[in-house]
């Protein structure tokens, strides 16, 4: 399953077991959440309950993202069992058709039926600490189902439901996806026909509050940086406290204050 909107950049590797327990071994000490997501399909490794039991074990709060299009039953009860606290199910649309303009080549049936694996496995193994969150973007192909998701949502399984903005590429002529009511989308037209980005808040605080470790071992500042552009070194090569608080950390944090870089301006934080 693709998106409509594709990644500039698209990595397929799987995080080996030594970069995940330089990460673990690291952390465990000092950061509060962890997150199994970053410009991928994170239930694609079949190593991910492992790596949530023993993030769980340390104390970790665990958060995982997904497409939902690989959970079963048994992957649902594994997940459930590892102790995850979070899972984000992305369904943009109530329909295949608004669900599949986004979402190419994904099934919305699947995506309930998971919802359902979910919410049944978090019963029977009375982990009640596990929230299942529903994530819908906001597109001009599913605003009319909005309210029907308000009504639905715990119907299908989920604990909570949140809208979110869509990050949309080729924006500046418009796009077919962009709502219809400008409130909902992240971009407004000027004067001069285009569209622009909205004007972001000042400040920032994801550089200062953690960082992005990809399945090679690189440190990013946060998940805007797609492309790996401002890396702060490798995590196989120095450790994570001397990446984060390194030459290269300190000049991104500067930039991000004073001249923005160009993945903050894709930020939505």
């Amino acid at each position: 399953m693709r998106s409509r909107q594709t990644s500039p950049v698209s990595r397929q590797m799987l995080m080996s077991r030594e970069v995940w327990e330089r990460v673990l071994r690291e952390v465990k000490e000092k950061a509060w959440v962890i997150q199994f997501y970053f410009q991928g399909e994170p239930l694609l490794n079949p190593d991910l309950p492992r790596m949530i039991e023993e993030a769980h074990q340390e104390g970790l709060y665990t958060i995982v993202s997904t497409n939902a299009q690989a959970i079963t039953p048994e992957l649902a009860e594994e997940l459930v069992r590892a102790g995850l606290n979070r899972i984000i199910v992305s369904m943009d649309g109530l329909s295949e058709e608004s669900y599949q303009a986004y979402r190419v080549g994904g099934s919305l049936e699947q995506c309930k039926n998971a919802l359902r694996y979910l919410h049944e496995a978090k019963l029977k193994i009375k982990n009640y600490e596990l929230k299942i969150e529903l994530q819908c973007l906001r597109l001009r192909t599913n605003e009319h189902e909005w309210e029907h998701f308000r009504r639905e949502y715990k119907r299908l399984g989920a604990d909570r439901l949140v809208f979110k903005t869509a990050q949309l590429y080729d924006y500046r002529n418009g796009h077919p996806l962009m709502p219809t009511n400008p409130r909902y989308s992240r971009y407004l037209r000027g004067k001069d026909g285009l569209y622009h980005r909205r004007p972001l808040s000042k400040g920032c605080w994801r550089a200062w509050s953690g960082a992005v470790v990809t399945t090679e071992g690189d440190v990013l500042p946060c998940c805007y940086d797609k492309s790996h552009a401002h890396a702060y070194g490798n995590i196989k090569e120095s450790s994570l406290a001397e990446l984060f608080a390194g030459d290269r950390a300190r000049a991104f944090r500067q930039s991000a204050l004073h001249e923005q870089p160009n993945i903050c301006q894709e930020c939505w934080k």
